[in-house]
């Protein structure tokens, strides 16, 4: 298993919109890993080493997301960030293929396509990562956004994968809910 050089967790509680208004509390939970890019300085059309690394990372960060939530899941994101010697389709290998499957298992299953985000960039680079409700993905209500950032990576040999979840949506959401796709 890849061995991260660094791992950061970001947990938020939100009492109060914006405005000061109070809300059911909603807590949020990134986790962040930073790690070698065995694929970096090139081009591999054979991207699976990478598909592996997300599984495995996903699996032992997923489960200590959940534990730091404290709540059962309503919500879940992905996101990579992917060192200047790497490629944006390095990124989407490590979030995309296998990482879904131990997100969905932690959070206890999950109906709805994960919202993700990927970008290329260096240490301190901010990522927005969306969230979304894990079994309707037309609930307008959790359609959200962590900006995540590590301030010493990514490396640019290094790739910067983010999960999280949340036990809630937006505070005080008044857009409504979306239709119904059957």
């Amino acid at each position: 298993m890849v061995q991260p050089r660094k791992t950061v967790f970001q947990r938020e509680i939100i009492t109060a919109d914006a405005f000061g208004e109070a809300c059911q509390p909603v807590t949020r939970v990134a986790v962040m890993a930073a790690f070698r890019n065995p694929l970096a300085g090139r081009f591999f059309r054979d991207l699976s080493p990478l598909f592996e690394i997300g599984r495995e990372l996903g699996e032992a960060l997923a489960r200590q997301a959940i534990a730091e939530l404290g709540n059962p899941p309503i919500s879940y994101g992905k996101a990579a960030i992917v060192g200047a010697n790497g490629d944006m389709e390095q990124g989407g290998a490590v979030v995309h293929p296998k990482l879904g499957a131990p997100m969905r298992a932690a959070a206890g299953g999950g109906a709805a396509v994960i919202p993700s985000n990927v970008k290329l960039g260096g240490p301190g680079t901010t990522i927005d990562l969306p969230l979304g409700h894990k079994d309707d993905p037309w609930s307008f209500d959790h359609f959200d956004t962590m900006t995540l950032v590590m301030a010493d990576a990514p490396g640019p040999d290094e790739i910067v994968m983010c999960l999280a979840y949340a036990d809630g949506g937006r505070p005080i959401p008044r857009c409504g809910k979306g239709p119904v796709q059957s």
